[in-house]
């Protein structure tokens, strides 16, 4: 039995179209949206009940991809909606990017906060963490030298 490839990260928001938005921003493509609800999704996550609103952004090269997911029913419980970069879980989704500087720009524009400092890691790569909506956590890298 083998892994064929990660198929995408999933992402539980309480504003699905601000989580949209963002990662649109970014420069993803919104793949598909849709609802989900009925005994099959009961079973495939434990809860009884759902009924959620999904989107799938992607990549532009297609390979990388997030569902973002809002829940109607059932209520989750809340959550550290600024969880520090060392905080227990998955904490981060990273990006490569051409002109970091203009990316993060952008992401402040739109609400978007640096979480450190853009810094440089030897001479390879610019790096930093911006918080989007709900605590997300980016990290933008740009290769250089």
């Amino acid at each position: 039995m083998t892994i064929q490839r990660m198929d995408h990260v999933g992402i539980v928001v309480d504003d699905l179209a601000a989580a949209v938005a963002f990662f649109v921003g970014l420069g993803l493509e919104v793949q598909r949206e849709g609802s989900v609800e009925g005994g099959w999704v009961d079973r495939v996550v434990g809860l009884e009940g759902v009924r959620a609103d999904f989107a799938v952004v992607q990549t532009p090269d297609g390979h990388g991809r997030l569902e973002l997911t809002k829940y109607h029913a059932p209520t989750g419980s809340g959550g550290n909606l600024n969880p520090s970069a060392n905080t227990l879980g998955m904490r981060h989704v990273a990006f490569a990017v051409e002109d970091i500087d203009a990316v993060v720009a952008g992401l402040r524009g739109r609400g978007g906060e640096l979480v450190g400092e853009l810094e440089s890691y030897k001479d390879n790569y610019r790096l930093c963490y911006v918080r989007g909506p709900e605590g997300l956590i980016v990290e933008l890298s740009e290769r250089i030298g």
